[in-house]
């Protein structure tokens, strides 16, 4: 059955202005989710043009296939990883794209299915894992990360202030008994945060950040972005742009410099010099979209 609950598509009018559409392109959304941008994307591109979809998640591939069934054969879907853009363009036996978009980060469609284990709102296993056929998951890394590494994940991926203290809270507790839910971690990780710094220093749920660390580490997402960048730099044609949207400043940081890299090399045009943010009315619409950042670049 299709899913009537989708991921809202963050600033749509700005991706779709500056993938400067026209019929005939051929354009790869590398994170297809449920197909909000994709579906406005080849709204544009027909007839003639074609869209190649990428998404680790079968369950949100399987939605976005459905959603997109109006457009018959133009749309190509694929259960990859978008790290791996070079090889599924040459299998399909594509030189080169007029476009390409990422949408980083988890999608309320996913936040919301409550088994998938990415949300502390609701009950869940610890899972987090994108990609259901992956080995690592999220109960693997709390249960079994000495205090010391699952500090470290804490703070370079959660950038965590209290990294040490609730990495040692986690080893405690876990030798009671296993870490099974996430709501079991949203708690010791709350109790773990000093009571006079809860509401003061923290803005957001105290297990933001350290549910945001271990769906890095477990899904590999910083790990992988920069590679990722500079394939599809490669498989751009010349004046075609590559649009990435991201959540949180570790991988803004990532496609910032990945684009000054490749601008350094004579590769690419950076079309933002500094990220776009959403307008004030976009975030009133969709308060998911208040951290996003989309930087653009074109090949050259």
């Amino acid at each position: 059955m299709l899913s009537t609950s989708f991921h809202i598509p963050v600033m749509l009018r700005e991706i779709l202005d500056y993938l400067d559409l026209e019929k005939k392109d051929q354009i790869v959304d590398a994170t297809l989710g449920t197909a909000g941008h994709s579906k406005e994307i080849l709204e544009r591109i027909l007839p003639g043009g074609g869209l190649i979809g990428i998404d680790r998640d079968k369950d949100s591939l399987s939605v976005a296939r459905q959603r997109l069934s109006e457009f018959g054969s133009a749309c190509t879907f694929i259960h990859g990883n978008f790290v791996d853009i070079d090889t599924i363009l040459e299998k399909l036996k594509i030189e080169k794209v007029d476009g390409i978009l990422f949408d980083l980060g988890i999608s309320s469609y996913q936040l919301k299915d409550a088994a998938r284990g990415f949300s502390f709102q609701n009950e869940g296993p610890l899972d987090m894992r994108m990609d259901k056929d992956s080995y690592i998951s999220a109960y693997d890394l709390v249960n079994n990360l000495n205090e010391e590494e699952l500090s470290s994940l804490l703070w370079n991926f959660g950038e965590e202030r209290w990294h040490n203290r609730i990495a040692r809270i986690l080893v405690k507790e876990r030798q009671r008994q296993p870490i099974a839910t996430t709501v079991e971690l949203a708690n010791i990780v709350s109790r773990s945060i000093p009571y006079r710094y809860r509401r003061s220093h923290y803005r957001i749920h105290p297990a933001t950040r350290t549910f945001q660390a271990v769906r890095i580490a477990v899904n590999r997402e910083l790990e992988i972005l920069d590679t990722a960048i500079s394939k599809s730099i490669s498989v751009l044609k010349k004046g075609a742009r590559i649009c990435i949207i991201s959540f949180h400043s570790l991988e803004d940081r990532l496609i910032k410099l990945a684009f000054r890299k490749a601008q350094g090399e004579g590769l690419v045009n950076i079309l933002t010099p500094k990220p776009l943010t959403p307008a004030q009315s976009e975030i009133i619409f969709n308060p998911a979209s208040r951290s996003s950042k989309l930087r653009v670049a074109e090949r050259v």
